[in-house]
């Protein structure tokens, strides 16, 4: 049993209506939570406490088939997913040159000899009839299946149609004589098959990004099994095996530098062409290129735990998800095919029987009223332009983790930023070590554990570092680093705490335990520690220059000040120019002190700024921006769509809250729980980039909403009033659905 997501390839859908059909079957299995069938990309997402063969089973007696997709889709899966995919393909071409070369005689019998002439139409009739019972055998097979899941989809449709033209045509032939219309019935399946071909070979193009993603993996490694060095396939390499990569070479898998030197093309994860250099302890990412060195790695991740299979997981993801814009086309598909077949029997009886023309002139307008219909077209809309943008997404390193993010993307008028690793690097390094005169250092001189031959700044820099070595807080890595630069050992901390927002507090144990705080001015106040005002002085002085300044007080009493500055991105002012010009708000949260955060404002130009903002706080601000008037010249009472873009820290809170969670790429860690959209390349204007891409795609479903309904309520009536011959009806229906895919697929030449 499973009660995770599990994915299925799906093979025989014709059209949204057998993705409707599949849905209602899935659903009745108990134990099923959700089921997301995919037209566009042939996939089924069911999640839930169900076995995958009962999925499989189920999807079979709908009229389908069905096979389940790993988790860690491997070269050879893929492989064979593609041959299935260029086997349907072929398939569909093959039964298109059938039905032409079957459907030719016809019309050209038609044309030149009479119909009076038996001989003829027998040819005829049994031509049609292979065409009917053989090339459009599927239609039969899809609307059987259909009425036993109490459902009409686009099968039903085509065999309703063309039976009775065919069968009208076959009781004209051989029992009463008269006009028959074996051309039609095979040139209407002719031209429905062309069109499902021409589909097929264009719904390919929309999954690109997965194939090329796919595409980027190594498949094979170089690695050392008893002594020796062997290839072997990427499956077999394991975590902790020693890879040898030599010049050329693309990465294997995710790992860590154990011997060698060398250059790495990294422009598929960072987007720079310029090579970055690894050395021993450096990280390496599978399928990153290897240019001049040879080097030994040590395996880190593997499989569906590498960087990149982490990256095409989430893209699949995504082009297998709904948007919430798909109800609509969901629930028109669902009453398309009975609301149409009623209007065919309504254009016979009012031909018929208030107009009073002849019983074939009634038939033929009913028949191209049942073939112009396409529910295809409107079932394609939507997740075809979801699969180009998100496949586009991932190729300029903007990971959109399902199709809702990308639909609310577009509707964001307010982005809030994260200070620390978002705007800046959060790479802080200590500028400033400021002691306090009128503390007495000689408190020390009762420990010999500590070196007299330090500075006081130095001493300073020592007690911070000790405490601040059990903090995890970007700040705390600062301290760290500069006290292992100056090569200064540091001390056993007892009793540590840290005071969320404030700072850090605990005893040096070989200082007699000795009590120390560090962190900010709450922290002293909560503390009762003094700052006389010659101190205040230094510290707005330094905050003005955008620097972060933490307190140090050794029992009770101010000893220092130690200032961090954490640089801005070179990217990040460029990024909030652009986002600004879209006519977006653009606002930062810190748990920085106001005078640090207004000197990061001032230098990228954000419009507004919320500092000393506690982690825990920050959702709760969130929601106030929510319904809060940013805009004063905005005349309507709006709700703010807001994106809160975090490095995933300690944003999680504030991530979630807001309308779309956009996370900075960490690493190599992608697969990150909170936010919708994941931005690799930890390149702020990306999210310009990501918001940009999803109004693009969003007009691009409008656009194939507007054509498809357009296309039905003009083909209709057109068909309705006898003006379109029934096996032209059937080519216009093909092609609306190809003009869909298409149209989609002009996302791929915007420029984001």
């Amino acid at each position: 049993m499973t009660t995770k997501k599990q994915q299925f390839n799906i093979s025989g859908m014709h059209c949204a209506s057998c993705a409707l059909v599949i849905e209602g079957a899935l659903k009745k299995l108990p134990g099923v939570k959700s089921v997301n069938v995919n037209y566009a990309n042939e996939k089924a997402t069911v999640e839930g406490e169900v076995e995958v063969r009962e999925v499989i089973e189920v999807i079979k007696n709908s009229g389908y088939y069905a096979e389940p997709i790993s988790q860690e889709m491997s070269h050879s899966e893929h492989d064979h997913h593609q041959m299935v995919q260029t086997k349907e393909i072929n398939k569909e071409r093959n039964y298109f040159l059938l039905s032409l070369f079957l459907s030719l005689p016809i019309f050209v019998l038609s044309m030149i000899l009479t119909n009076k002439i038996f001989f003829s139409l027998m040819v005829q009739s049994i031509l049609a009839g292979l065409v009917q019972f053989i090339v459009g055998a599927r239609f039969y097979r899809g609307t059987w299946y259909g009425l036993k899941n109490k459902m009409a989809n686009m099968d039903t449709l085509v065999a309703v149609g063309t039976s009775a033209a065919y069968f009208y045509s076959l009781y004209t032939t051989y029992f009463v004589g008269g006009e028959v219309f074996y051309e039609t019935s095979s040139l209407l399946i002719t031209f429905v098959i062309l069109g499902k071909w021409l589909e097929a070979k264009t719904k390919g193009r929309t999954g690109e990004a997965i194939k090329k993603l796919m595409g980027l993996q190594a498949k094979t490694a170089r690695v050392f099994r008893a002594g020796q060095e062997v290839d072997i396939s990427i499956e077999q390499v394991i975590v902790g095996d020693i890879v040898i990569v030599r010049p050329g070479e693309k990465i294997p898998v995710d790992g860590e530098v154990a011997e060698g030197y060398s250059s790495v093309d990294e422009s598929m994860i960072s987007g720079e062409s310029i090579p970055v250099e690894k050395k021993i302890g450096d990280k390496v990412v599978g399928a990153t290129i290897n240019k001049t060195g040879s080097f030994k790695f040590k395996t880190t991740k593997i499989g569906k735990d590498t960087m990149l299979a982490q990256i095409i997981k989430i893209v699949e993801e995504a082009q297998g998800s709904k948007a919430p814009i798909q109800k609509f086309a969901d629930k028109v598909s669902s009453i398309f095919v009975p609301m149409v077949m009623l209007i065919s029997v309504l254009t016979f009886v009012v031909w018929f029987f208030v107009v009073g023309s002849s019983f074939v002139v009634s038939l033929m307008a009913a028949v191209a009223v049942l073939v112009i219909a396409c529910p295809c077209a409107l079932g394609l809309a939507t997740p075809t332009a979801i699969m180009v943008g998100t496949g586009r997404g991932a190729e300029n390193g903007i990971l959109i983790k399902n199709a809702e993010a990308l639909e609310i993307a577009g509707k964001v008028n307010v982005v809030v930023f994260d200070k620390t690793g978002t705007i800046t690097k959060g790479q802080p390094t200590v500028t400033d070590i400021l002691k306090i005169f009128n503390f007495k250092f000689e408190i020390f001189k009762q420990f010999t554990i500590l070196n007299f031959k330090m500075t006081d700044e130095q001493k300073l820099l020592l007690l911070a570092a000790s405490i601040e070595n059990k903090s995890e807080h970007p700040l705390a890595e600062a301290i760290v680093k500069k006290a292992n630069e100056e090569k200064i050992g540091l001390l056993e901390v007892e009793k540590f705490e840290a005071v969320v927002g404030c700072g850090v507090k605990g005893e040096i144990k070989k200082l007699e335990n000795l009590e120390i705080l560090f962190g900010n001015k709450k922290l002293m106040s909560d503390n009762n520690i003094t700052i006389e005002q010659s101190n205040n002085t230094a510290i707005e002085q330094l905050e003005n220059e955008g620097k972060t300044v933490m307190m140090l007080a050794i029992d009770k009493k101010l000893a220092g000040l130690i200032a961090v500055a954490d640089v801005v991105k070179t990217t990040s002012k460029q990024a909030i120019v652009e986002l600004t010009k879209m006519n977006l708000k653009t606002m930062m949260i810190t748990g920085d002190n106001e005078r640090t955060a207004k000197a990061v404002v001032i230098q990228v130009g954000v419009e507004q700024v919320l500092s000393q903002v506690l982690p825990e706080e920050k959702a709760k601000e969130i929601e106030k921006l929510r319904n809060f008037k940013l805009f004063k010249n905005s005349k309507l009472k709006i709700e703010n769509c807001i994106a809160m873009v975090g490095d995933g820290i300690n944003d999680a809170p504030a991530l979630a809250q807001a309308d779309l969670g956009i996370v900075m790429g960490s690493g190599t860690d992608v697969a990150m729980e909170t936010g919708g959209i994941v931005l690799v390349k930890n390149d702020l204007r990306d999210v310009a980039k990501a918001i940009k891409l999803s109004r693009l795609t969003m007009n691009k479903i409008k656009q194939n909403m507007f054509w498809a309904l357009f296309y039905n309520s003009v083909g209709i009536p057109i068909a309705a009033l006898g003006l379109l011959k029934a096996e032209y009806a059937g080519l216009a229906m093909a092609m609306s659905s190809v003009s869909v895919v298409l149209n989609s697929l002009l996302l791929k030449r915007k420029k984001l």
